[in-house]
Parts: C-alpha cells; structure tokens; sequence
C-alpha cells in the first residue's frame, strides 16, 4: 500500500471503498463487509485504515483456566498488539455475542492502544468511557455498556468474525460508523485510480442534482453520462 493510497483512504468512507472495490474489479458483488447496525464511538471521525491485527475475547463468566496462563496471555496479547505492520487496526471478537456484557474498550484500553500506533479498534462487543476515549483512536462496536465483566483474552492472531465479516491477522481493513470491510489485496494495485474515477463519476449526478431547477429531464441527461462513464 502507498503512502497516496493510504492518505486517499483515511480521507473517503466505507460506503466509497465498496464500491470503489467494485469498479476495481470491473463487477458487482463484493461482500467482505459487516452486516447489521455498528456503532461508531466518534461518529464525526475520519475513516480508520489498517492492518488488522486480531484477537477473542469473552467477559460473559469468569475464566476456567488458571490465572497464570490468563495474565501470561493478556501479556502476549499486548505484546502482538504492539508489533507487526503499520498502520494497524485492533479487530477484536466477543465470542459472546451476542450477549456480550464486558467492555474492553474503554479509556484505558483505548489510551494503551493509540500508544501502540494503532489507528483504532473494531469489536462486535462492547465499549465505554464515551468523552473519556482518546481523540484520534475511533471505536466501531456492537454495544454500549457501563461495565468490564470478567473480560479476559482467550486466542491471539486467530481468524475472527465481526458482524458476518471474517478477518484475518494481517488482512487490510477500512471501518467508520457504517461498519467496516476488507480489501482484498488483488485490488490493491488498482484501488486509487478507481476512488478518483468513482469520485469524479459520482459528480455527474451531483452536481446537476444541486444545482437551482433540477428536474427529471436534468436527471435524464446527467443518469445517461453517469452510466457511460461507468462503462
């Protein structure tokens, strides 16, 4: 990934990079996305872009296994969270969901993670401390709880799934407040002309449609050079 392509990608939303992976591929169908409802810890914030770097968790009852093993591994969790490629992008999987109660996002997770250089985190669990989290580390969750529960790490750098989309450690993830997807790595060499032309085609329609005295003559005119440049 360029250093271009990372800047256009924190600039654009999700939305945007989905179909702007479709123009890329030259077809529709893409489905490496979330499904369902998210939500977004800083609604207002840029797009979060990385490289994931994945982990489960549970909070529901507490754990079975003795508690050395329980500090060692939270060590080893932090230890990997603080490694590896960069940017990054902490995805984390409740296998409680979905009745997940304990948040591991809060201000202290949260503060510890930014240190790390992470650009945020991704969870279908829970989160917290909303106006105490760090700016500039985003949260995209599946809940809002005031509680950490018995929260405790069970698998490090193992395939997760958040909302119906599976990640993998090192895959190449893009999340804001519409939820998040991954970018297959094929598309990556053509992923940043195919933003620019999605943007500028996007503008055909647009633009017209803002204008004073839009009608449907208007729209017909500017649908058609809409679909001809898509082609």
């Amino acid at each position: 990934m360029t250093p271009t392509l990372l800047d256009l990608l924190r600039q654009v939303d999700t939305p945007t990079v989905c179909n702007a992976i479709e123009v890329a591929e030259g077809k529709r169908g893409f489905n490496a996305f979330t499904r369902g409802t998210m939500l977004a810890s800083a609604p207002e914030a840029g797009a979060m872009v990385g490289y994931a770097r994945t982990a489960r968790i549970s909070a529901l009852a507490p754990p079975t296994e003795p508690s050395e093993v329980i500090k060692a591994r939270r060590m080893d969790y932090y230890r990997h969270m603080a490694s590896g490629p960069r940017p990054a992008v902490t995805v984390v999987e409740d296998v409680d969901f979905p009745n997940c109660i304990g948040a591991y996002w809060g201000e202290i997770n949260t503060t510890v993670h930014k240190g790390f250089g992470i650009s945020g985190a991704l969870t279908n669990g829970v989160m917290r401390d909303l106006g105490d989290l760090p700016e500039g580390f985003p949260v995209i969750a599946g809940s809002i709880g005031p509680s950490h529960g018995f929260v405790h790490v069970k698998e490090i750098a193992t395939p997760v799934t958040v909302f119906g989309l599976q990640i993998r450690d090192g895959d190449l993830v893009h999340a804001d407040r519409h939820g998040a997807l991954v970018i297959p790595p094929a598309v990556l060499p053509h992923l940043e002309d195919a933003i620019r032309k999605l943007l500028e085609t996007e503008k055909l329609v647009l633009d017209p449609a803002r204008e004073e005295g839009f009608d449907f003559e208007a729209f017909e005119t500017a649908w058609s050079a809409f679909e001809a440049a898509r082609t």
